[in-house]
C-alpha cells in the first residue's frame, strides 16, 4: 500500500516507510478518509432495522445488559458500567480495543472526574500522565508581528498516554463476571425489538454472530453508520481534520510549556479554496514531542480535507513550525477527524438516541472541536453518563426519550462551538489574514481580563456573562467581526446562535 503513494505523497511515503507498522497506519488513515465518501451519499438505512428483518433461524450467542460498538472511549464508559454498577457488558472493536490513533492532553483537575466514578484510582490516573507542563500559550500570526502570545495555566497541561489509560479500563471489564471484549470484530447492524436489540457482528474469521442486549451503546466515532442513519446522512456540520506525529530530534524545545494553538502564516490558498492551518505542540514522555496540524471547515466545503493529503502538508511545513535536527525521528503518527455539530435550537438538535440505542463520544458529536474534543467531553461527563444509564437500566426506561437525556450536551459548549465557524476560512468573504487577525484580537481581550476568562474558555467551563463580556470587548476592538458574523452565519445561523445563547441562559437559571 505504501508503494501506491510513493509518487502522489512522497513525504508520507518516506516517513511511514521508516515505521514498523507504517502499512497499518496508512490503512487506518485511508479507512478514516472514507468518511468523505460517506458524507456525499445518502444514508444507507441498514444499520438499524426492525426486529422483523432479523433472519429466521439465527442463533443468539449471548445475552448482555449493554453492547458497546467501539473500543476507544467506549472502554472508559464500559469499565464503569461493569465494575461499579455490575452490568454484563459486551464490547467489540473492528481493530484492537484500547489502541488510540491520538494521544490526549487535559488538566489533572479534569481527570479527577475519572476518580469520581469510583473505578479509577488516583494512583492509576497519575500513572497515565507522562508529563505535566508549567504553562501553555496560544498565538496567532499577524503580518506586522504584533501578535499577542497568551499564556494560560492549568489548561491541557497534562500529557496522557492514551493507550495506557485505555489499557487500564480494558483490564477492568473482563474481570467482572459475564463481561466480554471481542477485538477485530465488526459491527454490522442491529435489530430493534420491544425492550431489547439484537446486534449482528462479524468476527475475524468472517463468521456472523448475533448478541442480545438491553441497550446498544454506539461509540464507533465519526464513521458510525448508526449516527449516519439516525441523522439522515448528515451527522456532522463541521469537521477538524487533524494529523501529526509523536517524534524526537527537535531543536530548542521547552519541555515545560505546551503550545495550545499556534498559527505561523496566513490562510493557505495554494490548492484553491483555503484553509487556516493551525499547529499544536506538546512535550510527551522523555524526549518525545507531539505536534499536530489541523484546520476547521464546514463538511460541505470543497477543500481537500483528506488526512492523507494533510499529512503530506504536515511533513512539508513541519520545519517551518519546529527546527529539526539530523536525528529527527517519527515514532508514530497521530490523526483523526474531530467532528462538530451546529445546533439549531435551545437544546441539542442532533439525534443521539433511539429506542434501546444511545450514542456517546464522537458518534454523538456533542463536544467542542476547539479544545477538548471527544476525550475531554467523555471524561468531563463520565460520572453522569454512567449513572444515567444505570438508572435507565434499573427502571427499564430505555425508550428514545429517556436515553436522549443521558447526554454529553452542554449548552455552554454548544454556544462556544459557534466560535469554530469564525475559524473556518472562506475565500469568498475573508482576506487570507482574517482568521489570524480576529483570533489575535480575542487573545488581546483575554490578556486584559482576569485569568479565569482564558482558563474557562479553553476548558469549556465559561459562564454566560463572561462569554458576553469577551464578545462585546472583541466587537469594540475589531468591528469587522460584526460583518463577518453575517457573512459566516447568515440570518439563519445568527438566529441559531441567539437560540444557543438563550438555551445557555435558561440552563444557568435551573
Amino acid at each position: 500500500m505504501l508503494e501506491k503513494i510513493q509518487h502522489t505523497h512522497p513525504l508520507v511515503h518516506r516517513y511511514f516507510s521508516g515505521l514498523q507498522d507504517g502499512e497499518e497506519y496508512l490503512r487506518r488513515i485511508i479507512e478514516l478518509d472514507r468518511y468523505w465518501e460517506y458524507t456525499r451519499k445518502a444514508a444507507s438505512g441498514d444499520a438499524v432495522l426492525p426486529g422483523s428483518a432479523l433472519p429466521e433461524g439465527v442463533t443468539v450467542s449471548g445475552d448482555y445488559d449493554i453492547f458497546y460498538a467501539g473500543g476507544t472511549l467506549g472502554l472508559l464508559h464500559a469499565a464503569v458500567m461493569a465494575e461499579r454498577y455490575g452490568h454484563r457488558v459486551m464490547l467489540v472493536d473492528r481493530h484492537v480495543s484500547g489502541s488510540s490513533t491520538r494521544d490526549w492532553n487535559i488538566s489533572r483537575q479534569e481527570l479527577e472526574k475519572l476518580e469520581e466514578t469510583g473505578v479509577f484510582s488516583s494512583e492509576e490516573i497519575d500513572a497515565v500522565i507522562v508529563r505535566s507542563y508549567r504553562t501553555g500559550w496560544v498565538e496567532f500570526f499577524v503580518e506586522n508581528g504584533a501578535q499577542k502570545r497568551l499564556y494560560i495555566d492549568n489548561v491541557l497541561d497534562c500529557a496522557v498516554d492514551a493507550n495506557r489509560l485505555l489499557g487500564i479500563a480494558k483490564r477492568k471489564i473482563p474481570a467482572e463476571k459475564g463481561s466480554v471484549i471481542l477485538d477485530r470484530t465488526t459491527f454490522r447492524r442491529c435489530y430493534k425489538f420491544p425492550g431489547h436489540v439484537v446486534v449482528e457482528v462479524e468476527n475475524p474469521e468472517g463468521e456472523i454472530l448475533f448478541f442480545r442486549a438491553k441497550v446498544l451503546v454506539d461509540v464507533m466515532g465519526i464513521l458510525s453508520p448508526v449516527a449516519m442513519q439516525l441523522n439522515d446522512g448528515r451527522p456532522q456540520t463541521h469537521v477538524c481534520p487533524t494529523v501529526g506525529t509523536i517524534a524526537s530530534g527537535f531543536v530548542d524545545l521547552d519541555y515545560d510549556v505546551g503550545e495550545i494553538l499556534v498559527s505561523i502564516e496566513p490562510a493557505d490558498t495554494s490548492a484553491g479554496g483555503g484553509r487556516q492551518l493551525i499547529w499544536e505542540g506538546f512535550p510527551a514522555a522523555g524526549k518525545e514531542y507531539v505536534t499536530y496540524l489541523f484546520f476547521y471547515d464546514a463538511v460541505e466545503s470543497d477543500n481537500d480535507k483528506t488526512l492523507l493529503g494533510l499529512f503530506e502538508t504536515y511533513f512539508r511545513k513541519l520545519p517551518d513550525y519546529k527546527k529539526l535536527s539530523e536525528d529527527f525521528k517519527v515514532h508514530r503518527p497521530v490523526f483523526g477527524i474531530i467532528p462538530a455539530y451546529s445546533h439549531d435550537g435551545f437544546t441539542a438538535a442532533r439525534k443521539i438516541a433511539d429506542d434501546n440505542i444511545v450514542l456517546f463520544g464522537d458518534a454523538a458529536t456533542l463536544g467542542s472541536p476547539l479544545t477538548f474534543c471527544g476525550f475531554g467531553s467523555m471524561v468531563r461527563n463520565l460520572p453522569h453518563l454512567t449513572k444515567g444509564l444505570d438508572r435507565a437500566l434499573g427502571m427499564d426506561s430505555l425508550e428514545r426519550g429517556s436515553l436522549e437525556k443521558i447526554s454529553a450536551y452542554e449548552p455552554n459548549v454548544a454556544s462556544m462551538a459557534n466560535l469554530m465557524k469564525y475559524m473556518c476560512y472562506d475565500a469568498g468573504t475573508d482576506t487570507p489574514g482574517f482568521v489570524n487577525e480576529l483570533m489575535n484580537e480575542v487573545m488581546i481581550v483575554l490578556d486584559g481580563l482576569p485569568q479565569r476568562y482564558r482558563q474557562t474558555m479553553f476548558r469549556d467551563e465559561m459562564r454566560l456573562d463572561d462569554f458576553v463580556t469577551v464578545l462585546l470587548k472583541v466587537a469594540w476592538r475589531y468591528p469587522r467581526v460584526l460583518k463577518a458574523t453575517y457573512d459566516k452565519l447568515g440570518i439563519g445561523g445568527s438566529v441559531s446562535f441567539i437560540k444557543n445563547l438563550a438555551g445557555w441562559a435558561m440552563s444557568s437559571t435551573r
